[in-house]
């Protein structure tokens, strides 16, 4: 099996992280789909203060927000991993060619 250039690495990556970003946008849009629920449900009947449609459109943007960073944080150890092991697999070939 040929040994993958650095062009279709860079094309891995950047699949990766298209990936990464459609899961993020994924996330949000559910949110606003969410939050046009809640609006259809408890309509804004003037200041509503800390009461129930507040409560629930922060607990639900709350909720995207952590699954969106735990999304990015995997996404940069994916890359920092796959990285290290790039790095080290360049390194043998280089020993293995001198």
């Amino acid at each position: 099996m040929p040994a993958k250039t650095a062009t279709e690495d860079v094309k891995g990556f950047q699949g990766l992280m298209d990936s990464v970003h459609k899961g993020e946008k994924s996330a949000l849009d559910a949110m606003h789909r969410f939050a046009d629920s809640i609006n259809d449900s408890f309509p804004d009947v003037g200041d509503d203060g800390d009461g129930p449609r507040k409560k629930i459109i922060d607990s639900a943007f709350k909720m995207t927000e952590d699954v969106v960073e735990s999304a990015h944080k995997l996404a940069v150890n994916v890359v920092d991993v796959t990285e290290e092991a790039v790095r080290n697999l360049t390194k043998k070939a280089e020993s293995a060619v001198s």
